[in-house]
């Protein structure tokens, strides 16, 4: 049986979503499937709008209920720079997850370091610890095809990597 997989994000510009969405293509490309949900929001909509905030998905339900999860055997988490890490703690052994999300604050300034030595063809985002995408401080930069296309690859062996624990 495949393992059932849950994806849960929070995304303040949507860099964040199209991660996930792209996570989502590579465990479906795997074989496998997977349920995206966001984080609530913790802003209120003034605030938000002063910080140009795109509008919360419609088309992804909300968490407001951590129960929800007990059923899912992994997870994928994309942890945004503002809520810092929402990584369950106290999770039953067994239980697979990884993570994705933006590079902000001290990676940018890496690539200011680095920037002069021209060593990239195209800037990206992303680590050893998972896919990921910088992200302007207003939010206008967004996720390039490069960085889904790392996030899917991510999705892909994270679901095959699962499925050989779960198979």
């Amino acid at each position: 049986m495949a393992p059932k997989i849950a994806i849960v994000y929070y995304s303040m510009y949507g860099h964040i979503k199209q991660l996930a969405e792209a996570e989502k293509r590579g465990i479906e490309k795997a074989g496998g499937t997977a349920d995206l949900y966001q984080i609530p929001e913790t802003l209120s909509d003034e605030v938000l709008g002063k910080m140009h905030a795109a509008p919360k998905a419609t088309d992804v339900p909300v968490l407001n209920d951590p129960n929800t999860l007990a059923g899912y055997d992994a997870f994928l988490l994309g942890i945004p720079t503002r809520y810092g890490n929402f990584l369950p703690s106290g999770r039953p052994s067994g239980i697979r997850q990884a993570a994705f999300g933006p590079r902000v604050a001290s990676m940018e300034s890496w690539l200011a370091f680095l920037s002069p030595l021209a060593l990239w063809e195209v800037v990206r985002g992303g680590s050893p610890w998972g896919a990921g995408t910088f992200a302007a401080a207003d939010g206008s930069r967004q996720p390039s095809s490069k960085e889904l296309e790392v996030a899917e690859i991510q999705g892909q062996e994270f679901f095959q990597t699962t499925a050989k624990h779960f198979g």
